[in-house]
């Protein structure tokens, strides 16, 4: 049986491949072997056994007369794309981050525990500083 629209030897009884021809494995929209959006790879091994200060970080602060409003620019913080970086946020909290997607308003990537890496994604508003290495 062929199911319209679809090029002879393809789209029978089972799922048609994708993309014809059954060629890549990539994320939609991106070459074999890209991610894309997605979730990337973790690194291989731990981030540096040292605690930067915070002193050393970039930060962007944006806003006039009152309260500050912290923003991270993703055009400072794209050279970071997979590379060990350091990240305060908002809320006090500070660890290891690997970034493996960075976007207009957000990032994501992967944050070090203590003993593995997990996913994490996070807007950029969040972010007060970071420092890649």
């Amino acid at each position: 049986m062929q199911f319209p629209g679809f090029p002879p030897g393809q789209g029978g009884p089972g799922f048609p491949s994708f993309p014809p021809g059954g060629q890549g494995q990539g994320f939609p929209g991106y070459p074999p072997g890209q991610q894309g959006m997605g979730q990337g790879q973790a690194p291989a091994g731990p981030p540096p056994s040292f605690t930067p200060t915070q002193a050393t970080a970039q930060t962007l602060s944006t806003g006039g007369q009152g309260p500050s409003a912290f923003a991270i620019d993703p055009g400072a913080i794209r050279g970071c794309l997979f590379r060990y970086t350091y990240l305060w946020l908002t809320s006090g909290q500070s660890f290891w981050f690997y970034p493996t997607f960075i976007g207009r308003q957000s990032i994501s990537g992967f944050r070090w525990t203590g003993f593995r890496w997990v996913f994490y994604g996070t807007d950029l508003r969040r972010v007060r500083s970071f420092q890649c290495f």
